[in-house]
């Protein structure tokens, strides 16, 4: 009987098992349906051309908020100053628990897009591979911002 009692047992931790398998599957299932309009919002999203040329000095805050799902919602500040950017805060989006720039694939954070961005006076930079749609969500909050500081 102790043969029994020993099957027994393993059949039960196998089913339990199974069930937490079935349950993180499904978990992930409905997750990603949950996400899938707010995926296909990002992209499909343009970021258009901002002239780097005739930016004002000050402090901006941009952001985007998505019409379908907000998992991906991004707010940045900017700050100009001699015509140039010179800082980019994120104030919501990728952002660890202690409020700095998230890592995000392969050591990279949005900080090193946002650096790109600097360097090449162009929101037409690649995004974070593996992060691309999180990218795009930064890029368009840096845009709005950058909107308000174009001379006109």
């Amino acid at each position: 009987m102790t043969a029994f009692k020993t099957g027994a047992k393993k059949g039960k931790i196998r089913l339990i098992l199974l069930i937490i398998a079935g349950i993180i599957v499904l978990s992930t299932i409905i997750a990603l349906l949950a996400d899938a309009p707010g995926r296909r919002e990002l992209q499909i999203l343009t970021i258009g051309n901002i002239d780097f040329t005739k930016l004002q000095d000050g402090t901006y805050i941009g952001e985007y908020n998505a019409a379908k799902g907000n998992l991906r919602d991004a707010s940045v500040e900017v700050t100009i100053s001699e015509g140039k950017i010179t800082k980019i805060n994120i104030l919501e989006g990728a952002l660890d628990s202690d409020g700095n720039s998230a890592e995000l694939t392969k050591g990279k954070t949005m900080d090193d897009l946002f650096q790109k961005v600097m360097e090449s006076k162009s929101l037409q930079v690649d995004a974070i591979s593996g992060a691309t749609l999180t990218s795009k969500a930064h890029l368009k909050a840096l845009e709005n911002a950058l909107k308000q500081a174009v001379k006109q």
